[in-house]
């Protein structure tokens, strides 16, 4: 099975909505602004959906720590389609895996703002052990979710 990019973009926000509480919570508890949490955030709120996007659609690319069931449907060519179904640890690597390229992203972000190295590595640093969990915990639930996901149909000629 595959996902839809309507769906990927739906996953995007509601992760974003929860990355994007973490890192305003974060950044006010190490900068103690407000202001400059909620700035930090909002710019993080665009640039993480598209990061996000990206990092989805590649992960849909590789079957690393899929396993593969062949189940039988109904087709134009009638060929059993593989179907692929996520083990835990993928869901940890893929949230490890995003994380690396979030936290770039925030510690770019949190030094643009606060114009202080320290702040914002200690932001980012900080969001690696509250965002994997919280990653983890926002695929599992996706896995649930039927909508927006398509079997593989191939046509032959």
């Amino acid at each position: 099975m595959t996902e839809s990019h309507l769906r990927s973009v739906v996953k995007g926000i509601t992760w974003r909505i929860i990355g994007t509480a973490d890192t305003i919570f974060l950044s006010w508890l190490f900068t103690g602004s407000i202001g400059t949490a909620l700035k930090i955030g909002f710019i993080e709120l665009f640039t993480k959906i598209v990061l996000f996007y990206f990092h989805e659609r590649i992960w849909m690319i590789f079957h690393i720590g899929q396993s593969s069931q062949i189940k039988s449907s109904i087709q134009l060519d009638d060929e059993a389609q593989p179907q692929f179904i996520d083990k835990h640890w993928r869901s940890l690597v893929k949230g490890i895996s995003w994380r690396f390229f979030g936290t770039i992203d925030t510690i770019v972000i949190s030094f643009f703002v606060t114009h202080n190295f320290a702040k914002a590595f200690t932001i980012g640093f900080a969001e690696v052990f509250t965002k994997v969990g919280l990653y983890y915990l926002h695929e599992r639930v996706w896995m649930k979710v039927k909508w927006g996901k398509k079997k593989n149909v191939r046509i032959s000629n």
